[in-house]
């Protein structure tokens, strides 16, 4: 097995182990959060198939440190291993370290709760 699907395993194991045994943010059972998934995998498709073909390559694998598996357009599986982890972490990551405030609520959470009222809004407005 080489470094880079070793890596990648590794990476895929350890980011759905962070989402389900501390982070809990409930994202694999979050519609949004797949389309993110779908959306990265077609663009990945694109870009990193050009960057990868094997007819005129602009990246280059070293071939004994990934699975030798291609697939679509010269692909190496690996790559869409490291996407999923990239965008999983990330998104982990923006939800647990949000700031604690109204913004931070659920969409099912109700109205925010009144804030503290400002000098100016009893105010009449200026023409």
């Amino acid at each position: 097995m080489g470094e880079y699907t070793a890596l990648t395993l590794v990476g895929i194991v350890a980011v759905v182990a962070l989402e389900l045994l501390w982070a809990r943010t409930g994202i694999f059972r979050s519609g949004r959060y797949w389309v993110s998934i779908a959306i990265m995998v077609f663009f990945q498709i694109w870009v990193d198939g050009w960057l990868t073909k094997l007819s005129a390559p602009i990246v280059i694998y070293a071939p004994e440190q990934f699975a030798g598996i291609r697939f679509p357009w010269d692909i190496p599986i690996e790559d869409f291993g490291f996407g999923f982890v990239m965008l999983t972490l990330t998104i982990i990551c923006w939800i647990r370290l949000a700031p604690a405030g109204p913004d931070r609520r659920s969409r099912t959470a109700g109205p925010p709760a009144p804030g503290p009222r400002s000098r100016h809004d009893d105010a009449p407005e200026t023409p």
